[in-house]
This record gives structure tokens, C-alpha cells and sequence, in this order.
């Protein structure tokens, strides 16, 4: 892992997505709570048209739990793994009335309590809805942490434990932001643009690609 290097590396990934912020459309925690459920093997570009018309007809916990799931299903149908999702999204919204008092909680800890929401999704929501220092590790900051060097782990949660081990902790919040856009706009999962990379100087990835030029 290159710790040395992290503050370097953040600082030239602000410069090139000054823009960088959570994608997901929202306008309070509990949106963003259900959006972020949404996006898991979705892009948040098909999660924010579904929610652009869901959240017009359906605003609060009480609006989702008394659904029954197949009039749920219907409204996202377009979102990957719908079924189960529209399954946790209306047990996690009888659990925020029954135990929460309709109230998002603001822990990573409460959260993890949640059906459907894991790690990631809570930090998430922490993070952005409640301004607490959280690295969210999806698919993107795995990918991007890992060959850049930031991390060194096939697991998600170890790739958690050290990009906050490696990142100031005032920079958890913006970084997971900064990876997500460098993964989404650059380093892609299939033909990365190294060559257009602002951070390849830093990345062991891109140091193997020219080692077997």
C-alpha cells in the first residue's frame, strides 16, 4: 500500500472531478437510504429514473410498508434483483416504524440492522446524510483502491479496514467520491484509459501494463 502517496493521489483526483459527489439523487436521508438499496448491480443513473417517480407517489415509511410486495416489484422492475429488493425495502420500512419511530438512524451500527442494508449502504448514508467519515467500498473503490495500491486485498472488507488505515479520516467522505468517479470515468473495469490517467505515475496497475510493454 503506497500511505506515502495517498494524500498525493487525493489531491490529484479533486483537481480532476472537482464535481465529485453522490451521484444518487435525494432529497433527504430516508430517499437516499432506499436509493442507495436500489443501486446495488445497478447504475445510478437507472436507480434516479425509477426513484425520479417512486418518490412522487411514495415519500415516507409508512407510504412503502403498506405495500404489499408484488405493487412494489412493479414500480422497480427496472432495477436489478428487484424482488428481493422491493422484499427488504418493505421489511426495512415496517423496522424503521416499529423501531426507529419513522426515523432514519444515524449509526453504521443501527443501519447494519436494517434488511437489505450492508456495509456499504450504511456508510453511505452516514456519510452523506449525516456527515460522518465513511469510506463506502462498492465496486469502483474496490477496483480503483486495489490497482492503484491504496489497498492490497481480494476482500471488500479489508479494503475498507485500509484505505481508512492509509486516508486522513477528514478525507474518508470525499475519497470514496473521487475513487467511484476515477472508476466510472477512467479506470474502467474493461480497458482501463491509463494512457488519460492523472494517477498512473502512482498506480501499481499501470506499472505492470508498461513492465510487460
Amino acid at each position: 500500500m503506497i500511505k506515502n502517496y495517498s494524500n498525493e493521489i487525493l489531491d490529484i483526483l479533486e483537481k480532476r472531478y472537482p464535481e465529485a459527489e453522490c451521484e444518487l439523487i435525494h432529497k433527504n436521508s430516508f430517499e437516499l437510504l432506499i436509493s442507495t438499496v436500489l443501486s446495488a448491480q445497478t447504475t445510478d443513473k437507472k436507480v434516479n429514473q425509477v426513484t425520479e417517480r417512486l418518490y412522487a407517489k411514495y415519500k415516507t415509511p409508512q407510504d412503502f410498508a403498506v405495500l404489499n410486495q408484488e405493487e412494489l416489484e412493479k414500480e422497480i422492475k427496472e432495477i436489478g434483483l428487484y424482488k428481493n429488493k422491493a422484499k427488504n425495502i418493505i421489511a426495512l420500512c415496517k423496522m424503521l416504524i416499529s423501531e426507529y419511530n419513522s426515523e432514519v438512524p444515524a449509526t453504521k451500527e443501527e443501519l447494519i440492522k436494517l434488511p437489505g442494508v450492508g456495509r456499504k449502504t450504511a456508510n453511505v448514508v452516514v456519510s452523506n446524510a449525516f456527515g460522518v467519515p465513511a469510506i463506502a467500498v462498492d465496486t469502483h473503490v474496490f477496483r480503483v483502491a486495489n490497482r492503484i495500491g491504496l489497498a492490497n486485498s481480494e476482500d471488500v472488507t479489508r479494503t475498507e479496514e485500509q484505505l481508512m488505515e492509509v486516508i486522513p479520516v477528514k478525507r474518508w467522505s470525499k475519497a470514496h467520491h473521487l475513487l467511484i468517479f476515477h472508476g466510472r470515468r477512467t479506470c474502467t473495469a474493461r480497458k482501463p484509459k491509463c494512457e488519460e490517467c492523472p494517477v498512473a505515475a502512482y498506480c501499481n496497475y499501470y506499472k505492470e501494463i508498461r513492465k510487460d510493454c
